[in-house]
């Protein structure tokens, strides 16, 4: 997986899917590799029913962001504005970095 936390992120497909040009974009709150999914952060938001508790006595409803498949995200380029893939390359030390394949920069 060649996205991390931290990055900003498009939805491509799904529910926030693109229309008319205007994208919905997030930054990535969690990764999780074994189950190719991430959770960014305003997008498909879910309601989850809580009982109460001693560590919250009245209970009610909380809404949070669910995981979506990786594959229906792609990095938002800084400098393109536009959603592009990420590769791999060596650096001028010979450092392993990431860029995006649209503009040629540099990810952190």
């Amino acid at each position: 997986m060649r996205l991390k936390k931290g990055d900003v992120v498009v939805v491509t497909t799904g529910k926030h899917k693109p229309n008319h040009g205007t994208y919905t974009t997030g930054e990535i709150l969690a990764v999780y590799p074994t189950k190719n999914r991430v959770v960014v952060k305003g997008v498909n938001i879910v309601t989850k029913h809580n009982r109460p508790s001693n560590a919250n006595p009245d209970g009610g409803i909380t809404k949070k962001e669910a995981p979506i498949h990786v594959s229906n995200v792609a990095y938002l380029d800084p400098v393109e504005k536009k959603p592009t893939k990420i590769g791999y390359k060596l650096d001028e030390n010979g450092k392993k970095v990431r860029y995006c394949k649209l503009s040629g920069t540099i990810i952190k």
